[in-house]
């Protein structure tokens, strides 16, 4: 706490109660992260003010878009829609866990079109996307697929099926190329903007 900077106090301060007080599922690090005063005009400004994307209940960037939030479940360190371009269908349901970064231009869908009706969507099983994981840029994740925990996908990849923990998937389809190493960070050491449920506790030992 001593090493924090003057400005990031009075960032949180000024601006962090405000990020807080409209996003009650936003869970990050108190400092070193997304400074609040641009969280407050880069996101919620035109979440709340011009009403983008303004039923979600973490930061979205104005140039992402995500429906049916409602079916969204997600966990802390969290934030799907916060990159840009980012979109995000969630019809049949997404569900997200902890510690999940999505790089700029990633679509993920969980519906497709009827193909004899395109004003309808077929029904399937929700997507799941498991623990620290990281989709790279401008990815597709379609419907049904699950991907399990500690996996990073390769920017531009098309993921039709399941991807099993702890690999490293690229491609059009996407396909497992190599085994992934432990992930290794500290989450206990991290200071979040506010307490954290207990129900993600135990994902932080």
């Amino acid at each position: 706490m001593n090493n924090i900077s003057l400005f990031n106090k009075i960032d949180f301060w000024v601006f962090g109660w405000i990020i807080n007080l409209c996003y009650p599922e936003y869970y990050r690090p108190k400092y070193d992260y997304q400074k609040y005063y641009k969280l407050f005009f880069h996101y919620l400004i035109p979440q709340k003010i011009f009403r983008l994307n303004s039923k979600v209940k973490w930061p979205v960037h104005f140039t992402s878009k995500i429906i049916d939030s409602q079916n969204i479940k997600k966990g802390i360190l969290c934030d799907p829609g916060d990159n840009l371009g980012n979109y995000i269908q969630a019809t049949n349901g997404i569900i997200f866990g902890n510690n999940i970064e999505l790089g700029p231009g990633v679509k993920i869908i969980s519906s497709n079109h009827k193909v004899n009706n395109f004003i309808k969507h077929e029904e399937c099983q929700p997507i799941i996307i498991g623990n620290n994981v990281w989709i790279g840029a401008n990815s597709v994740v379609l419907p049904g697929v699950n991907i399990g925990n500690n996996v990073v996908v390769g920017a531009g990849s098309i993921v039709t099926k399941n991807i099993d923990s702890n690999s490293i998937a690229v491609g059009n389809p996407c396909k497992v190329i190599k085994i992934k190493e432990e992930y290794i960070e500290d989450f206990s050491a991290i200071n979040f903007n506010k307490p954290i449920p207990n129900k993600y506790l135990d994902f932080l030992k």
